[in-house]
């Protein structure tokens, strides 16, 4: 848990790079160029790429972190 930004960070370049060889055509069937399911991959990058401040990002995802930082204290003081 207090690593899900950046199990989330992998998650999404295993899902773009998945999804990207899934509708790539083969040889002679169909077109080579896969679709995406972001413009980029990891998911910082798309965001920057749909125009949010690099700052911006990095901040947000630091709220993230700490919130998950504090769930995950939370769940070993239930034990």
């Amino acid at each position: 848990l207090v690593g899900g930004v950046f199990v989330f960070e992998v998650l999404s370049v295993m899902i773009q790079v998945s999804y990207f060889k899934a509708t790539k055509g083969k040889a002679g069937l169909g077109p080579k160029v896969g679709r995406r399911v972001s413009h980029v991959a990891p998911l910082h990058h798309h965001f920057e790429t749909e125009g949010i401040a690099q700052t911006k990002i990095v901040i947000r995802f630091w709220i993230v972190g700490v919130v998950l930082a504090a769930l995950g204290l939370a769940t070993l003081k239930l034990r």
